[in-house]
C-alpha cells in the first residue's frame, strides 16, 4: 500500500516534479510521439501511435484533452457548426431535422449532380421553389462533406459552390458563418486550398466574423510552417474574428493549434503573446505547458508551472490532469497521491479521467501494482471506472504480458455493464495472440461485429502479424479475407505484404 501524504500544491506540485528525469528509461526525453508503433515483425504495439487510419492504443490526446471553454452563463454558444457531428438520417442530429427538408437535401443533391451540358442545374433548383433555410443548407453540404472520395474530389468543390451561391441569391436567406465553415470544410477534404483563401477573403469583404472553426479549418491544410505563421497573424489582427467562447484570440488559437498537434507554433504563438502585452490565463498555461512535454522542453515545463503559481492562478481539472500524467509516467506514485490528495481537499474532486490518465502513466512506466492501487482506490472512492479505464487497465496487462490479469478485468467489466470499445478488443486479442490462444482471438474479432463494435484497421494487423509470425499464413489470410469481404480498409492491402486477392 501507498501511503498518503499531504502537500499544498501549486508550490507543492512543483517539488513533485522535482526530477529532471520524470519519466524512466522507456522515454528518456518525456515526448510522447517517440515510438514508430512496430514491433514483433510488423506487428502494431498497443502503445504506439496511429497506424493506418486508426489508433492502436487509448490516446494520451484523449486522455488529456482540453476542451473549449463553456459560454457565460446567459450568452449563447457561437454560431460556427460546420455540421461535423450531424449523423444525416440517424442519431439525435436527424431528430432536429424535419423528414420533409432530409428528403428535399438528397433531391437537390440528385439534381447537382446531374449538372452538366444539356442540364442546368440552377435552372432545375429554381423550378423547385424552395425555401431556403440554414437546415437545408446544411444538410446538402453535408452530403458532399461525408461523401467526397478520389472519383469525386474534383467535381465536388465545384457542385457545392454553386449551390451555395445559389442559395445565397433565395429571398430571405442570408449565408452564416458557419454556412462558409462548411464550405470551407468540403473545399478542404478536396485539397482546394487556393479556394478556401478566396472564400476567407469573401467572408472579409462581406463582413461576417470569422470563427475559430474557420481557423481549424484552413490551418490544418497550410502546409509549410511560413504560410501558418502568416495565417495565425492574419487573425490575431483580424477584427473580425469571433474568438469567444475564448477569453482572447490567442487562446482560441492556441486551443486549435494544440487540437491538430503543432507544438511548435503554439510555442511560437504563445511568444507573440507575451510580446504583445496578454497576460496567459490558466487555459493558456495549459496548453502551451502540455506542448512543452510533448515536446520534451521539461525544464521550460516546471518554469511555467512556477510562473502560474507566482501570478496566483489557481490550477483547473486539466491542469491536474495534466500533472497527474506527468507524475505517472515519471513513476511517482507517492507523489501522485500526495496531489490527489490535495485535489480532495481543495474541492477539485478526482474524476474517472485523472484516476484513468494517472494509471495510464503508471502503465508505461511499468508500475502496475501502483496501477492496481489506484484503480482500487478510485472504486473505494466511490468513483465507477469506465471502458476507457478498464481499457487502460487491460492494455498495461497485456503489454507485461500478465494475460490473466487481463481477462479478469475484461470479464469484470462486462459483469459491471460496460461495453469494450476497439481499443479493448484490440489489447484482447493480442493478449490471446500471446499467450497462443489463436482460435479464441480470431473468434473474438467476429465478436465484435456481434456486439456493434467494428474493428479498425489496428485490429485487423494486430491479428494477422500475430498468425503469422507463429506460422498461421492459412489463418492470417482468412482473417485479410474477412476484411475484405466486410470492404473494410481496402485502400490499405498492400500493407499485409505477400497477400493476392483472388
Amino acid at each position: 500500500m501507498i501511503p498518503g501524504a499531504r502537500a499544498p500544491p501549486l508550490r507543492a506540485a512543483r517539488l513533485f516534479l522535482h526530477s529532471r528525469r520524470l519519466c524512466g528509461d522507456h522515454s528518456r526525453n518525456g515526448v510522447e510521439g517517440g515510438n514508430t508503433g512496430k514491433q514483433d515483425g510488423g506487428c502494431t504495439d498497443e502503445r504506439a501511435g496511429e497506424v493506418g487510419l486508426d489508433a492502436g492504443p487509448v490516446s494520451p490526446e484523449l486522455l488529456l484533452r482540453i476542451p473549449p471553454p463553456q459560454p457565460p452563463p446567459g450568452q449563447l454558444e457561437s454560431d460556427d457548426d460546420d455540421a461535423e457531428n450531424l449523423s444525416s438520417g440517424s442519431g439525435s442530429g436527424s431528430r432536429r431535422i424535419p423528414r420533409e427538408e432530409l428528403r428535399l437535401a438528397d433531391r437537390i443533391l440528385k439534381i447537382l449532380l446531374q449538372d452538366g451540358p444539356g442540364f442546368s442545374a440552377r435552372q432545375a433548383l429554381d423550378e423547385m421553389n424552395l425555401r431556403v433555410t440554414n437546415k437545408l443548407v446544411t444538410e446538402v453540404m453535408f452530403r458532399f462533406v461525408v461523401s467526397v472520395d478520389s472519383v469525386n474530389r474534383e467535381r465536388y468543390p465545384r457542385l457545392a459552390y454553386k449551390f451555395f451561391l445559389w442559395a445565397g441569391q433565395q429571398e430571405g436567406y442570408h449565408h452564416s458563418t458557419s454556412m462558409y465553415n462548411l464550405v470551407l470544410k468540403v473545399f478542404a477534404q478536396c485539397g482546394e486550398v487556393k479556394a478556401m483563401w478566396g472564400l476567407l477573403e469573401e467572408m472579409t469583404e462581406k463582413g461576417l466574423p470569422v470563427s475559430a472553426r474557420t481557423f481549424h479549418l484552413l490551418i490544418c491544410t497550410c502546409g509549410q510552417a511560413g504560410l501558418r505563421r502568416r495565417l495565425v497573424e492574419r487573425f490575431i489582427k483580424s477584427s473580425s474574428f469571433n474568438y469567444r467562447p475564448f477569453r482572447n484570440s490567442f487562446n482560441a488559437i492556441l486551443h486549435t493549434l494544440l487540437t491538430i498537434k503543432q507544438y511548435s507554433l503554439i510555442e511560437w504563438v504563445h511568444q507573440k503573446m507575451l510580446t504583445e502585452g496578454y497576460t496567459p490565463d490558466v487555459l493558456t498555461y495549459n496548453v502551451v505547458m502540455r506542448a512543452k512535454y510533448l515536446l520534451g522542453k521539461l525544464d521550460q515545463f516546471h518554469r511555467l508551472l512556477d510562473e502560474m503559481g507566482k501570478n496566483g492562478l489557481t490550477p483547473d481539472l486539466h491542469t491536474y490532469n495534466l500533472l497527474l500524467h506527468v507524475l505517472g509516467k515519471g513513476d511517482k506514485p507517492l507523489a501522485a497521491l500526495n496531489l490527489l490528495n490535495y485535489m480532495s481537499d481543495v474541492g477539485c474532486v478526482p474524476s474517472v479521467l485523472h484516476f484513468t490518465n494517472l494509471i495510464d502513466g503508471l502503465s508505461r512506466a511499468g508500475n502496475l501494482e501502483a496501477c492496481k492501487y489506484f484503480f482500487d482506490e478510485m472504486v473505494k472512492k466511490g468513483c465507477e471506472p469506465d471502458t476507457v479505464c478498464y481499457t487502460v487497465m487491460i492494455t498495461g496487462y497485456v503489454a507485461a504480458a500478465e494475460f490473466e490479469e487481463a481477462h479478469k478485468l475484461f470479464d469484470d467489466m462486462l459483469v459491471r455493464g460496460k461495453l469494450p470499445n476497439v481499443y479493448t478488443y484490440n489489447s484482447m486479442i493480442r493478449g490471446l495472440c500471446i499467450v497462443g490462444e489463436f482460435d479464441k482471438a480470431c473468434s473474438m474479432l467476429k465478436d465484435m461485429d456481434l456486439h456493434g463494435c467494428t474493428p479498425n484497421f489496428s485490429v485487423y494487423s494486430t491479428l494477422v502479424c500475430r498468425l503469422r509470425n507463429a506460422g498461421k499464413d492459412s489463418e492470417a489470410n482468412n482473417v485479410i479475407k474477412y476484411m475484405t469481404k466486410k470492404g473494410q480498409y481496402l485502400h490499405l492491402l498492400s500493407r499485409f505484404g505477400g497477400y493476392r486477392r483472388c
